[in-house]
């Protein structure tokens, strides 16, 4: 049993699992780091993209080594409104996740293809029959369903396709609103590679998390017919389901088994209006990392406390959300998105960034609504109508797209 000992057993390869590891391996080389991933690849198969912003300077190291693209600005675009900004973007890919984390650790501090079927705070078994001892164990497997809470979904289908001839975007366009909608708010995101190589990625605002595959590639390759461009390969693809927090209980998500941490989306540890996570798991990464006591019961208290925090923090973020799913008609909701998008820079970086000042918020709900007035009256008054049950089971991803805006040009 001694060969299998560790210090910390991280239960979970994706993104939050993953910059833990990251974190303690530059931060804490005297432990002993075991990170375990069911898939034969660490990451899945994504790509998550972030605004400077989002991202405490402090912490930027641990993103650097994993970033494939740079841009410099982006765009959005509504019906009568195509606005430019000069804020830097970058995305990772989950392939140059998996091969960074393979750098860091050592052969042994990772273990792949192995599905934990127990753990408690003193170690873990896999459905081989092996077990594991471990001085802290943290589960960072993610989550299929959000009981207690309730709201809608963000669900996605991208494509990474090759163009005949070049496209000519020189920077993302992080929403193309002014599209057909369906579904609720659908937008159409756009990250250049190269010259012609462009990920194009079709995007909901829904009351349910199913996604028609077919129609959505389909959706894509009409998108890409609109600009001139012809698509003569596909090259990859990807598809997603976020949670979109509206209202709830969050005490499923972060009470937790004692001493055992549960980080990254299943513990409630990402944004309730967009559903991303790549900046909570950043600062609870390096806070795992800088902390001095390792015990298991130290990094869960530590964890826990952090997720009520967040929670708290989020108020605000979840009555917009209610705003939007309770009040806003489906087909009418890119409304609410073209209005915030004709406001400040500065309260568009802080909404992202999940700071938003008293005074954001005021001129967020101020002026007139772009929701029926009496439907939004009654979702401040708690009364708008039934929203999804988060608890039913979906088909989750972690974040893809992070539509945020940076106020710092310092690189990541």
């Amino acid at each position: 049993m001694a060969g299998n000992d560790t210090d910390i057993a991280i239960l979970g390869g994706g993104l939050a699992g993953g910059l833990v590891a990251l974190a303690l391996a530059a931060r804490r080389p005297d432990l002993r780091i075991l990170l375990v991933e069911r898939e034969e690849k660490l990451g899945g198969h994504h790509f998550w993209s972030f605004f400077l912003s989002d991202i405490p300077v402090a912490a930027r190291w641990l993103l650097k080594p994993l970033v494939v693209g740079k841009w410099g600005s982006h765009s959005v675009r509504f019906s009568g409104n195509r606005r430019h900004l000069g804020n830097p973007y970058r995305t990772i890919s989950s392939a140059r996740f998996d091969a960074a984390l393979r750098e860091a650790l050592s052969a042994g501090s990772i273990l792949t293809g192995a599905t934990v079927t127990a753990y408690d705070r003193r170690g873990f078994t896999l459905a081989d029959g092996r077990q594991f001892r471990a001085g802290a164990v943290i589960d960072a497997r993610g989550a299929a369903a959000f009981p207690g809470l309730r709201g809608g979904w963000q669900k996605f289908l991208g494509q990474v396709v090759r163009t005949a001839s070049p496209h000519g975007l020189s920077a993302p366009i992080i929403m193309d609103g002014n599209r057909s909608q369906h579904d609720g708010f659908r937008f159409v995101y756009v990250l250049p590679f190269s010259d012609d190589t462009v990920f194009i990625e079709d995007t909901y605002y829904s009351d349910t998390p199913d996604i028609d595959a077919p129609t959505l590639r389909d959706r894509i390759e009409a998108y890409a017919k609109s600009r001139s461009w012809t698509i003569v390969e596909v090259l990859d693809e990807e598809q997603g389901v976020l949670p979109v927090v509206a209202e709830g209980e969050p005490h499923a998500l972060i009470e937790g088994m004692h001493g055992v941490a549960r980080i990254g989306v299943a513990g409630g540890l990402f944004h309730p209006l967009t559903g991303y996570s790549l900046p909570t798991a950043v600062r609870v990464a390096t806070m795992i990392a800088d902390m001095s006591d390792m015990s298991g019961e130290a990094i869960a208290g530590a964890v826990e406390d952090y997720a009520r925090a967040h929670w708290r923090a989020g108020g605000f973020y979840r009555l917009l959300a209610r705003m939007l799913f309770g009040a806003a008609r489906p087909d009418k909701r890119h409304r609410v998105f073209a209005r915030f998008y004709r406001l400040g820079d500065g309260l568009i970086e802080r909404f992202y960034a999940g700071q938003s000042t008293w005074a954001d918020r005021v001129r967020l709900l101020v002026g007139r609504p772009p929701v029926p007035l009496m439907a939004a009256l009654a979702c401040l008054l708690g009364r708008g109508r039934e929203l999804a049950d988060l608890g039913a089971p979906g088909r989750l991803s972690q974040d893809t797209t992070i539509p945020a805006f940076a106020g710092e040009t310092e690189d990541a």
